[in-house]
């Protein structure tokens, strides 16, 4: 007996020291290293993921949609993403005493270990990676537009500077540990959010509505119009794409069995969507009775005048999506520094940090720089992976772990939002690869 007890307590101790270690690891990582977050920290997180650039070609979506379609799926849109994202706000701690921090963590607990990573974790990269490489686009167009607006008589700059000059920023607010500490960022990404969709609007109903204006569909084709139609959807998802990052979001909140960080969270929620439906549903139906059939894929291009309102308004679309980057970045810093620290032993430090992080801005700008086709790229994307992430992934979540009665009123809503995320998933990047094929043909490299 005397030689058992000197066994258990070095397995005791090797216990210890094991979760000693993962505890300094989560201290360390970006998304579980600080749980202060307020209510309101939710709120403009959530804003500044879900209202991106994509709310600029929401004139130009409804023009391929048409006034019956495009509302009705613009409203759906709005309904269905707010049940899902719900879901998300309620499963975070739905098992006692744990946190499921991150997406994938949820996916693993409804699927299974293996699965719930194979099905998440390519789908979340996706989404968040794509996204930084349309913003990193998005910063340079909308940098290169107000350089235009504001000295017409220089010398004509290349926009592969511009998304050089829009990357600098991020090599630098790259090295932001967590959430919490981009919370300054992510409130000034907020309110330009709003004040650029409001100069949007605004300025087109100042316009008044275009002279012979028309509102039937663009493409002379039918073949041209269904498939204009596929890749509006992808805008509309595109736009509604900020469930990527809600669990992570969640996770920076304090909880207690007695106040559990979903209530805070849902507050934040509730005025985050009050905010998009302020942006979104003002410059979709705006911008489109105003401009018809002609709008450009990014509204403010096709308002040149006033000058100094239109260079302001991309200025603000700058500073958004520095933020909007900032936010997306997040989660996939966590995950990169994860498998480094957990899997390959690295030792948490600054300098593993600043190689990680560095190598990911520059990544994204490279590829922002060689691929910059805009709408095309968010239609593809939008259907592709953001769908599944935001209309139905949590449906099936919702369903594999509460098992809800069958024909009861929460199974017919989440197969319902499913079979309409599958739709979107399978349309919208038909439409979206065509665009890109259209403008890939007369593109020169880094022009």
């Amino acid at each position: 007996m005397e030689t058992q007890a000197p066994a258990e307590d070095s397995y005791d101790k090797l216990v210890e020291e094991k979760r000693a270690r993962e505890k300094e690891i989560d201290a360390w990582l970006p998304i579980t290293s600080s749980r202060n977050a307020k209510w309101w920290y939710s709120a403009f997180h959530n804003v500044t993921a879900m209202v991106g650039a994509g709310v600029l070609s929401l004139p130009y979506a409804m023009a391929q949609l048409g006034w019956g379609p495009g509302v009705v799926i613009l409203i759906l849109s709005w309904i269905i993403t707010l049940y899902t994202l719900w879901q998300m706000v309620e499963m975070h701690e739905m098992v006692p005493g744990k946190r499921f921090d991150r997406y994938h963590e949820l996916g693993q607990h409804a699927f299974g270990e293996k699965l719930g990573l194979y099905i998440v974790v390519p789908q979340q990269l996706i989404v968040e990676v794509g996204v930084c490489i349309v913003y990193m686009v998005t910063g340079g167009k909308s940098l290169k537009k107000f350089h235009d607006l504001v000295c017409k008589d220089c010398k004509s700059i290349k926009l592969t500077y511009f998304i050089m000059i829009f990357a600098s920023v991020h090599f630098v607010l790259s090295h932001l540990p967590n959430f919490n500490s981009i919370s300054g960022v992510s409130l000034a990404a907020a309110v330009m959010s709003l004040s650029y969709s409001t100069i949007a609007w605004s300025a087109s109903a100042a316009k008044g509505v275009k002279e012979n204006v028309e509102y039937g569909y663009k493409a002379k084709s039918t073949a041209g119009t269904v498939f204009n139609f596929f890749s509006a959807l992808g805008e509309v998802a595109f736009a509604y794409a900020g469930h990527n990052v809600v669990l992570e979001i969640q996770a920076t909140i304090p909880s207690t069995p007695e106040k559990p960080s979903k209530g805070p969270m849902w507050k934040g929620v509730v005025v985050a969507y009050i905010v998009v439906a302020l942006c979104y549903f003002p410059v979709a139906l705006v911008g489109y009775w105003m401009f018809g059939n002609s709008v450009e894929d990014n509204i403010l291009e096709t308002l040149e005048k006033p000058a100094w309102l239109i260079a302001t308004a991309n200025m603000f679309v700058v500073i958004h999506v520095i933020g909007s980057y900032q936010i997306y970045a997040m989660p996939v810093f966590d995950m990169m520094e994860t498998v480094l620290v957990k899997k390959m032993n690295f030792r948490p430090s600054w300098y593993l940090r600043f190689v990680v992080r560095n190598f990911y801005v520059a990544a994204t700008m490279f590829v922002g720089m060689t691929f910059p086709f805009f709408g095309g790229l968010l239609a593809f994307f939008g259907g592709f992976a953001f769908a599944p992430t935001t209309y139905f992934l949590p449906c099936v979540m919702w369903l594999a772990i509460y098992k809800p009665r069958r024909y009861s009123l929460s199974w017919w809503t989440n197969w319902i939002c499913i079979v309409f995320g599958v739709c979107l998933m399978v349309l919208s990047p038909i439409g979206g690869l065509r665009t890109i094929i259209i403008q890939a043909k007369d593109y020169k490299f880094y022009s």
